[in-house]
């Protein structure tokens, strides 16, 4: 599984050209932006829970390393110029130094890591998509939990910044797992 193949975008929209791929990685975005306005609030973390990180690895999955990168970097800027596209409708610069920064910076490498094992084809096995949907949570919690110690104790650290987010990630990974492979395997009847 170390070949390049076609990610789903790819094989459904094989003339897409630079332009469509753009458009994809734009509406991807929103995607994303969309995810984050699913917001929970916790009383013990300043993380909420949100949609968006389900946003950011599909995009990486169907739209691979470079496009699904190019998706995260459009809605991050969207953010930053002030779009209230984060979790609870929060904008700009000041958001990028709070608690949830670390997190934010996460989904660049996440959304890449996603899709270049999508390009490896990892989105076709239901064990491979689960792996290839963790190794991007695992990403965003790497650069998020970073950036959290800044703000809490070591001892609250994994209790309020990883702890509460799994069930939502097994949740997540088995939704990719049961439905990415799925969708190959109606592309490759038609």
């Amino acid at each position: 599984m170390t070949t390049a193949t076609a990610t789903l975008s790819e094989a459904l929209f094989p003339e897409a050209g630079r332009l469509g791929r753009a458009s994809e990685a734009l509406a991807m975005s929103a995607v994303i932006a969309l995810g984050a306005q699913f917001e929970v609030l916790l009383p013990f973390s300043p993380v909420p829970l949100t949609g968006q990180t389900f946003g950011v690895l599909l995009a990486g999955i169907l739209l691979g390393s470079r496009w699904g990168s190019a998706a995260v970097a459009a809605y991050l800027v969207e953010g930053l110029l002030g779009l209230p596209v984060f979790a609870g409708g929060a904008a700009g610069p000041v958001v990028f130094a709070g608690p949830t920064a670390g997190y934010l910076a996460g989904f660049l490498p996440a959304a890449w890591l996603a899709g270049r094992l999508a390009e490896r084809g990892w989105d076709r096995t239901p064990l491979t998509a689960a792996a290839a949907m963790l190794a991007g949570s695992a990403a965003i919690f790497a650069c998020g939990l970073l950036n959290l110690a800044r703000f809490l104790p070591a001892s609250a650290l994994l209790s309020a910044g990883l702890v509460p987010f799994l069930p939502g990630d097994v949740v997540k990974t088995a939704l990719a797992a049961a439905v990415l492979p799925g969708a190959w395997k109606l592309l490759g009847r038609r």
